[in-house]
């Protein structure tokens, strides 16, 4: 076990006994499935979270969510013009949410 873990053990035990962890939302029930979150790490996740239950979404998952929303409108479309305009839409919202993407992770290195 490496020191980083003894000493977040410490801690754990630390606040198991003063009670600090007791009476916490969601105790006594299952962890909430989050499969998307095996795609990204563990940090990410809990960062990702933390702003959601706040409210605020990053720019890349409202991009994601943009993006997954333009696919299904260039599904229905029939119309060449109107497929073409709706392809360069879809790659204009897939660069900026790959360009935010990178941002966020040279920011966090």
């Amino acid at each position: 076990m490496s020191w980083l873990s003894r000493l977040a053990e410490r801690q754990i035990q630390k606040a198991r006994l003063k009670g600090q962890l007791q009476g916490l939302k969601g105790e006594g029930k299952p962890l909430p499935d989050r499969p998307g979150d095996a795609f990204i790490s563990p940090g990410d996740a809990v960062g990702f979270r933390i702003m959601a239950e706040a409210g605020v979404l990053p720019e890349e998952i409202t991009l994601k969510k943009k993006a997954t929303a333009q696919r299904g409108q260039l599904a229905t479309l029939t119309d060449e013009a109107e497929r073409k305009a709706a392809m360069a839409q879809l790659a204009d919202l897939e660069m900026r949410q790959a360009i935010a993407e990178e941002s966020r992770r040279k920011f966090l290195r």
